[in-house]
């Protein structure tokens, strides 16, 4: 077995897909129009998704607001200079909801922003190579 996609319900997919492949630097990998269902799907990420997992964009015409829940949590992306992702985001306008820092109970550092949908992204400091 292995984890495909996660996929998340977009107001706007147009704006949706400018911000993640702008801000995180992902690649639309296909899109596709289903008039009979009234919806589009799009699927984004670092790579083929034959090797790697990715995201599913699904906008449901005609709706324009989702409840979020609380079930929800985020999705988490690994940044290798997690101080000068945020700066960079912020100065782009992107809502850094919690700065980066250690975590709570902690050393990890990491920190959140929010996409346009409101849905959380964690950025996570990737561990350094040598």
């Amino acid at each position: 077995m292995r984890f495909l996609h996660t996929m998340l319900r977009v107001k706007d997919l147009d704006e949706s897909l400018r911000f993640y492949t702008e801000h995180f630097g992902m690649k639309l990998l296909r899109r596709k129009d289903y008039p009979d269902g009234k919806f589009t799907l799009a699927f984004l990420g670092y790579g083929d998704e034959s090797e790697h997992t990715v995201l599913e964009f699904t906008h449901n015409w005609g709706k324009s607001d989702y409840v979020l829940g609380d079930q929800y949590g985020h999705i988490a992306l690994g940044v290798s200079d997690i101080y000068g992702v945020c700066a960079a985001l912020k100065a782009k306008g992107v809502n850094v909801s919690r700065e980066p820092g250690p975590m709570k109970h902690g050393s990890t550092v990491i920190a959140f922003i929010e996409d346009p949908n409101g849905y959380k992204v964690e950025l996570i400091q990737e561990a350094s190579r040598a």
